[in-house]
């Protein structure tokens, strides 16, 4: 995904981290990056907000059982496939 606007951080580098981002996993350079391209990207901004809404949403039905790192890698491995396939 690119919104066709130039930005020092690619619409795609961001759509990749942004769940690390959201889980507070990205060091402080990553996450300042992140949040201005976030302040200049309508697009990104608004696949960021659908995320957050995803993850809180699980985390309220899912109370605090642990997700098992295999299943949350399989998730992203899929979600940059579908991005992928969207893309071309």
């Amino acid at each position: 995904m690119s919104c066709g606007d130039p930005h020092d951080t690619d619409c795609r580098d961001v759509l990749e981290k942004v769940y690390s981002y959201i889980d507070g996993e990205l060091d402080a350079s990553n996450c300042t990056d992140i949040r201005v391209h976030l302040d200049e990207c309508g697009p990104c901004l608004a696949e960021y907000g659908l995320e957050e809404a995803v993850k809180r949403l699980i985390a309220r039905h899912c109370g605090c059982d642990p997700v098992p790192a295999d299943l949350r890698a399989k998730v992203l491995t899929r979600i940059q496939q579908v991005r992928a396939d969207l893309a071309e």
